[in-house]
């Protein structure tokens, strides 16, 4: 996500159960933390938990578990333990290990986003509010605000009684704080104590704000009168009002540790969440050295819907993070809502931003604006306003111009204000493009997209006596075009697997109004001690958990269909035209139509989500013949699976993965000719037919046998060949889009196809453990 601090953080999944007592951390300067997997089978009869086992083996090497096992996790074969450099050879070698790697670092990546998204105004999208209510949405994040409104447990039953979670207590958390609503609250900080963090970070608590922003938007209770200061006013809920919700505080302000990660995900898995919400990710690490994609996996394995930030690293190529098949990789887009703010230059021409201002201010009033005033004469650093830069004496009681980049643009706020300016103008840099991301300054403040930060500068720089004046507007509504793709979501192709288009689908992530703790402003400055129970944040974070909360919807009205049915339904269903009726834009630049390696499917529209016609079935099965493709050995992807998998069973090729999306690579010379078989379930009523459209450009010829689908009955199964031949030589960054189409007249079940000729060469050479 895009965090108040710039940091985007974006994950959403639940999984499984960690089994451990109370250990002393290891202190030595000297000491790593590492994630030690192991060979299932290898564990002796004699033990019956894996933490018993984990620590006998630790014993045999003469590595006392007391001091250094850090979490045990049932789900996923394997613990996390705090080493000296001398314990990694020992472990390495052992003949029940079957990969160690060092712990990770994982960075953090509403009231109009229901009415937006065509939801029904406080109840659920179902016809009964108790199958809602016994869905459970798991969330892994910064902790939670527990009194927060959002989390009332009025009208709610009895909790499920297949619920195994708990409360528990900490710093400033009692165990009784949880409720019918928030039925649990855990803390994982072991890998993060490890690595030096503060030891009182055991606790549930939120003191950053991030935790308790996507657990509300995925399914916080409805809110009247919610609002950041005014702006976004209105009646705030989640996506999944009726669900419960249960919290694993991972992350803090700084991130996350992937032990910490694969933890909560156990812990999840365990207490019996059916869905996770994960707003965390960072970098694309083959599946096996990935915690999220190797605890995500042990979740898909029981029945639990995994939703994950593709990340914020957009508009870069190939940016993506969290695209394991088997995870919901979800980017960002706009919701039709905006925050108006007006910079009148002294030239006459006035030039509109975005503004989340709410105090006194003389719109008449007319100030000097000045840009790059710094303490040390040619210096760039007083451009981006980073901290101790700007000359005092030249900006007392003047606007300063700011560019975005470096340090935090709430930050670079508090650096104008320290320095004795009155207001800012914050403009986009080129990579920026035209998105405007709304924050709570400290002081008026207008941010501008990068055309008009063009205009603006050069009218500052060539003016004798340059001024502005700045009025804000509110928060206006029905805004066109929208959506369009966030310029800071991540974007395909995949790095890792170019035969899998990534991401998903898109969802909210710009602006969004959601949760807020006390116990950090909503800037998150320190300075800043302003206080609200809404804060108005924007990133992947924030696009993940409308996913997570959608797919409960999905969950509750349909409890038999597998988390592959559900993201089935999300992406056959997403639409790619806007508000007016255009395709959809991308905000890197406002008059470029966006691609399928930017939004997906498409935009999520979840009241066609439930009842989508035919959907593509993907099974824990075929994800393993699907890692049998990638050239892994048997060990790494026993890493995955947690299981004796074999490979006996394998795809011809990873692009054959019963997705409901097709990306196809063409050789230069060779593979010009590329086919991939599917199967779709109908969900609709019995005797529906289906016939095949395809679109998309004139280069490569496609061809679909049968292309009539004739179900008799409801959960019949039947599959197809599409057959994709190019008629060109591309060249290596050659890309083209199409779709298909299965059309029965009331049911569009629509999947995109992206074409890339010679992306990468595939070579099968396993990547070895150590």
């Amino acid at each position: 996500m895009a965090s108040i601090l710039n940091h985007h953080i974006a994950i959403v999944c639940l999984l499984s159960y960690i089994s451990f007592s109370t250990f002393n951390f290891v202190s030595s300067i000297s000491s790593s933390t590492y994630i030690v997997y192991v060979n299932p089978s290898h564990k002796p009869a004699p033990y019956h938990t894996h933490a018993a086992w984990h620590a006998a083996l630790l014993q045999s090497l003469t590595i006392e578990p007391s001091y250094h096992l850090l979490y045990s996790y049932s789900s996923n074969s394997a613990f996390a333990a705090s080493l000296l450099p001398h314990h990694v050879p020992l472990l390495a070698s052992h003949s029940s290990t079957l990969h160690i790697h060092p712990d990770t670092f994982v960075p953090l990546l509403t009231t109009r986003s229901p009415t937006f998204l065509g939801l029904p105004p406080y109840l659920s999208s179902v016809p009964s509010s108790k199958p809602s209510m016994d869905v459970i949405v798991g969330v892994l994040d910064t902790g939670v605000r527990p009194e927060h409104p959002s989390f009332s447990d009025a009208g709610f039953s009895a909790v499920p009684s297949r619920w195994r979670g708990e409360c528990e207590s900490g710093p400033d958390f009692s165990s009784s704080v949880c409720n019918l609503k928030l039925i649990g609250a855990r803390s994982f900080s072991r890998g993060y104590q490890a690595a030096g963090g503060n030891t009182s970070a055991a606790s549930p608590r939120d003191l950053n704000g991030h935790g308790t922003h996507t657990a509300t938007t995925a399914a916080g209770s409805p809110v009247a009168n919610a609002s950041l200061f005014g702006y976004a006013s209105g009646i705030a809920r989640g996506m999944a009002p009726g669900a419960r919700v249960a919290v694993y505080k991972v992350c803090w302000t700084q991130g996350c540790y992937g032990s910490d990660i694969l933890a909560g995900i156990n812990g999840a898995i365990e207490d019996g969440v059916d869905v996770l919400s994960m707003s965390l990710g960072g970098g694309s690490a083959p599946f096996f050295r990935d915690p999220v994609a190797v605890g995500t996996f042990s979740a898909i394995q029981r029945g639990i819907f995994v939703a994950c930030s593709a990340g914020n690293s957009g508009p870069t190529p190939s940016s993506l993070t969290n695209t394991a098949p088997w995870i919901a990789t979800v980017g960002a887009g706009s919701l039709d809502r905006d925050f108006p703010a007006y910079a009148q230059l002294g030239n006459g021409k006035q030039h509109t931003g975005v503004s989340l201002y709410s105090g006194e201010w003389n719109e008449k009033e007319i100030l000097p604006i000045v840009y790059n005033k710094g303490v040390e004469v040619g210096s760039n650093s007083s451009k981006l306003c980073l901290p101790g830069t700007l000359d005092s004496a030249q900006v007392k009681g003047k606007v300063v111009l700011c560019e975005r980049g470096m340090n935090a643009r709430v930050e670079k706020g508090l650096v104008v204000k320290e320095a004795g300016g009155v207001g800012m103008i914050l403009v986009n840099q080129a990579a920026n493009g035209e998105e405007l991301l709304a924050d709570s300054h400290i002081l008026p403040a207008i941010a501008v997209g990068a055309k008009n930060a063009d205009i603006i500068r050069n009218y500052v720089l060539s003016d004798q006596n340059p001024t502005v004046q700045m009025s804000f507007s509110g928060t206006v509504l029905n805004v066109k075009p929208s959506p369009v793709v966030a310029a800071f979501s991540s974007r395909g192709p995949s790095t890792l697997v170019p035969e899998l288009l990534k991401p998903d689908m898109i969802g909210p992530g710009l602006n969004i109004l959601a949760g807020w703790t006390k116990s950090v402003a909503p800037s998150g400055l320190t300075e800043d001690e302003r206080q609200s129970d809404f804060n108005i944040v924007s990133g992947t974070s924030m696009s993940c958990p409308h996913i997570g909360g959608l797919s409960a919807l999905l969950k509750a009205a349909h409890p038999d269909w597998s988390p592959g049915a559900i993201k089935s339904a999300l992406m056959t269903t997403a639409y790619m035209l806007d508000n007016t009726g255009s395709p959809l834009h991308d905000s890197a630049n406002g008059t470029q139509l966006a691609t399928p390696w930017a939004y997906g499917s498409g935009h999520v529209d979840p009241v066609k989500a439930l009842s989508p016609g035919l959907i593509y079935n993907t099974t824990t099965e075929d994800y393993i013949a699907f890692l049998c493709t990638l050239g892994y050995t048997i060990q790494q992807i026993q890493v995955v699976t947690s299981s004796n998998s074999t490979c006996s069973h394998k795809l011809s090729t990873p692009g054959n993965l019963n997705y409901p999306s097709f990306s196809v690579v063409f050789g230069q010379r060779s593979r010009q000719v590329v086919k991939y078989q599917r199967e779709v379930t109908n969900v609709g009523p019995a005797g529906s037919i289906y016939n095949v459209q395809v679109t998309g450009p004139a280069s490569v010829s496609v061809s679909v046998k049968p292309q009539k689908l004739a179900f008799r009955q409801v959960g019949q199964k039947l599959r197809f060949t599409v057959t994709f031949k190019s008629v060109k030589v591309g060249s290596r960054w050659d890309a083209e889009f199409g779709w298909l189409t299965w059309n029965n007249g009331h049911n569009q079940v629509r999947s995109p196809i992206a074409y890339t000729w010679n992306y990468r060469e595939r070579t099968h050479v396993a990547i070895l453990p150590q």
